[in-house]
C-alpha cells in the first residue's frame, strides 16, 4: 500500500490519538524551526522506526518525504503517513511550531546566500573594472554543479567551520 498523504490538521488528529510526528529534515534545520511535538530523524541516516503506532513524517514542503516515500514507508512497523506541505503547510494552516532564532539559518541556505552573492559580485565587477572578475561566477558556479553532481559541497563545509554554525553544532 503506497504512504497516505494528510492535511497539517489529520497530522494533529493523528498525534492526539498516538502517532509519532517525525521530521526528516537534516539538524541544523530542525534544531531552527519545528512542529511542536516533533522529532528529528534525519532521511540521510533514518532506519527502522520501532513501535506498531502510526507515523507521520514531513519535511519542509513536502518534497522530500514525497521523493523519499517508498523508504519512508519501509522504515515503519506500522501505519506512514506524509504531511501535505511539510513544515510550511504546518504553519500555513497555523498549527504551532517551536523557533530559535539563536540557531544559524542553515547551511543550504547559507550556501545559496554565499554563492549568489559571490556570483553577482563577480559579474558586477567583472562588468564594471575588467572582465577577469568573471572568473569568480565561474568557480563559484562550476563549484555549485560539482556539489549537485557529487553531493559533497565545499563551500557548505567552510561554512560550518564559521563560529556562529559550530557553536550551533555543539
Amino acid at each position: 500500500m503506497a504512504i497516505k498523504t494528510i492535511s497539517p490538521s489529520e497530522a494533529v488528529e493523528l498525534a492526539a490519538q498516538g502517532a509519532r510526528l517525525v521530521d526528516i529534515r537534516s539538524p541544523d534545520e530542525f534544531r531552527r524551526t519545528k512542529a511542536v511535538g516533533a522529532e528529528s530523524r534525519p532521511l540521510d541516516v533514518i532506519e527502522t522506526i520501532t513501535g506498531g503506532e502510526p507515523i507521520v513524517f514531513m519535511c519542509k514542503s513536502g518534497m522530500r518525504t514525497s521523493a523519499s516515500a517508498d523508504r519512508l514507508e519501509g522504515a515503519c512497523t506500522g501505519d506512514a503517513y506524509i504531511v501535505d506541505g511539510g513544515l510550511d503547510g504546518w504553519q500555513q494552516a497555523g498549527l504551532p511550531i517551536v523557533t530559535d532564532a539563536s540557531q544559524p539559518i542553515e547551511i543550504m541556505r547559507q550556501v545559496q546566500i554565499a554563492a549568489g552573492a559571490l556570483i553577482l559580485l563577480g559579474v558586477l565587477l567583472g562588468s564594471l573594472t575588467t572582465p577577469v572578475w568573471y572568473g569568480l561566477a565561474a568557480f563559484v558556479g562550476a563549484g555549485l554543479l560539482f556539489a549537485g553532481a557529487t553531493g559533497w559541497c565545499g563551500m557548505a563545509k567552510l561554512l560550518a567551520m564559521l563560529p556562529w554554525n559550530r557553536r550551533a553544532a555543539a
